[in-house]
């Protein structure tokens, strides 16, 4: 099991890479590590924060994919419909952009911390962009 080490806004959590059911995207995001990044409230999924990435390519295709995260599964857009992107659910998802429903890879599930995460998702909707740091644990 990979766990990563994920510092977001004030919080502290870990998360564990979803290697087996999404191989492909966990060893592509373990290239970029150390990444870092903003979160910003989603605007038509629900009760999210999201990672807009632009035209950032990972050179992955889909596996695992769902439109439904549960609160602490993090997914990965690989782009295409709308840009690339990371989401990160907190609440009820229906993953969507403008253009319609969208469907993203599971890759990482927070393991410790998982009580913050409605928290973030709150002090993000209300207070704004929030720095997030993944790194190896």
């Amino acid at each position: 099991m990979t766990e990563l080490k994920i510092t977001v806004g004030p919080y502290e959590w870990r998360g564990r890479l979803e290697t087996e059911k999404s191989p492909k995207t966990c060893a592509a995001f373990l290239k970029a590590l150390p990444f870092v990044t903003e979160v910003i409230h989603v605007r038509w999924s629900g009760e999210a924060v999201w990672m807009p990435l632009g035209d950032l390519d990972f050179g992955v295709g889909y596996e695992d994919a769902t439109s439904h995260p549960a609160p602490g599964q993090m997914i990965l857009y690989p782009g295409g419909v709308s840009e690339t992107e990371i989401l990160l659910g907190y609440g009820a998802v229906r993953f969507a952009s403008k253009a319609g429903q969208l469907a993203g890879n599971h890759f990482l599930t927070i393991t410790k911390g998982i009580e913050q995460v409605y928290d973030l998702g709150r002090l993000t909707l209300y207070k704004g962009a929030q720095p997030i740091r993944f790194e190896l644990a």
